[in-house]
Formats: C-alpha cells, sequence, structure tokens
C-alpha cells in the first residue's frame, strides 16, 4: 500500500520555521490519556499509516534494520565531560532490554533541550529529564506533532502525544514544548516514587500507553542526551 506522506506535513509541523523531512514525520507510539490516570493496557494498535511513518521516523526498514548514522546526537559516549551528570544519576537501575537509536536534527534537539530545561524548572533532575525525553522519544521521536487528522485516532499532539480530551490542555498548550514537558512532569511527581521505579514504569503511569514496555529502549539515547545538554 503506498501512502502519500507528504501530506502529513502542514498539519504536523507545529515549529513553521522548520522543515520537516520525510524521515522526520514520527506518529504515535503510544496514547497520553490524561494527568491523572492510573496505567492500564489499552487495546489499540497503530493503523498502517502511523507504522509507516514510525518506520521512516526511526530508520528501521520492514525488515526492521536500524539504520545508525555518525551524526547522531545523543550517540554513546564513554567519558563523563566535566560538570555533567554521571551514567549512574542518568540510569540508576540498569537499562532494560535493546536500545533504540535514530539521528536528531535541530528541531529533536531543540524540543530535547526545552524538555531539560523544565526537568530543572520542576525539580525533578537529571533522573527526570531522562524519562522525559525517553517518553517524548517513543511518543513523537521529538518532534512537536500537530493533529495528524485522518491518520491520528485520537486527539494526541505534541512532544507526549497528550490528549486534550484528557485535560492535558488546549491543543495550543499542550502544543508549547515547554507547557508540555511542565504538565508531564509534574505528572510524574504525583507518581509515588517515580525516582526508584524502572524508566518504562515510571513513564507508562503517566502516559497510560498502548505500549507500556516502548519506552525502555530509548533509555540510552535519552541519557545521552541528557548528559550532553544539562
Amino acid at each position: 500500500m503506498k501512502l502519500d506522506f507528504t501530506r502529513w506535513l502542514p498539519a504536523i509541523a507545529k515549529d513553521r520555521r522548520t522543515a520537516l523531512s520525510i524521515a522526520g514525520v514520527a506518529a504515535l507510539g503510544g496514547l497520553a490519556f490524561g494527568p491523572a490516570a492510573v496505567a492500564a493496557p489499552v487495546a489499540s494498535a497503530p493503523h498502517e499509516g502511523a507504522r509507516a511513518a514510525i518506520d521512516l521516523a526511526t530508520g528501521k526498514s520492514r525488515q526492521g534494520v536500524t539504520v545508525e548514522s555518525g551524526l547522531t546526537t545523543g550517540s554513546p559516549t564513554t567519558e563523563v565531560p566535566a560538570g555533567k551528570p554521571s551514567t549512574d544519576d542518568l540510569i540508576p537501575h540498569g537499562l532494560e532490554g535493546a536500545q533504540s537509536r535514530v539521528p536528531l536534527d535541530d528541531a529533536q534537539v531543540a524540543n530535547a533541550k526545552a524538555i531539560i530545561a523544565e526537568a530543572k524548572r520542576t525539580g525533578v533532575g537529571e533522573r527526570g529529564a531522562v524519562i522525559g525525553v525517553a517518553t517524548s522519544l517513543q511518543e513523537s521521536k521529538l518532534y512537536n506533532l500537530g493533529h495528524l487528522g485522518a491518520y491520528n485516532d485520537y486527539d494526541s499532539q505534541g512532544l507526549f502525544q497528550q490528549r486534550p480530551s484528557s485535560g492535558w490542555g488546549t491543543p495550543e498548550q499542550i502544543t508549547d514544548p515547554g507547557y508540555a514537558s511542565r504538565a508531564f512532569f509534574d505528572a510524574l511527581k504525583n507518581v509515588p516514587g517515580w525516582e526508584d521505579l524502572p524508566l518504562t514504569t515510571a513513564a507508562q503511569t503517566v502516559q497510560v500507553s498502548a505500549y507500556p514496555y516502548a519506552y525502555a529502549q530509548w533509555e540510552q539515547q535519552a541519557a545521552d542526551i541528557v548528559q550532553q545538554h544539562w
């Protein structure tokens, strides 16, 4: 089935200064049901258009081969830069399962920096920032997505695919990276003992995704990004 992905671009590019490439189009990795929601599985799956867009955004073919790039921001590092958080601070529980990694463009890096800035302001620290960046990598590949129209089964939007109908805010609010990040971290702080939870558990309790174990695959890249930009 052939899909015309170019017609997505006007609907999803919230930052009109940034021209998203086809490879930068991301679709739903999960659905943020509401800031006070209780984690529970959802019986739904992405439609064919979403799956194809996720493949393009993550550099995966239909055979599941990941395309690595030497230009990937947040590539694995062996030395901790002076004044930056340590790996133990960023990944205190170790990695859960196989890890994924995507190349980042300037728009994605800017959005990651916005998440990190709000992690500092809201007091969730380096670990909270890792959870936030990993969650956005899964939900939107760090793109500030608008409504996907006919390609979107719900009204999820923004970096965290938060839903206006579930109380996250207006479409204008949740497509503001600062607001969306604050809303995510405020909800995270309401999760008892979130600091001591594995990343996927903490993220899923906030997001209530149809794919509760998908967040863990981004922990290493999220930690690398936070370490680089903290």
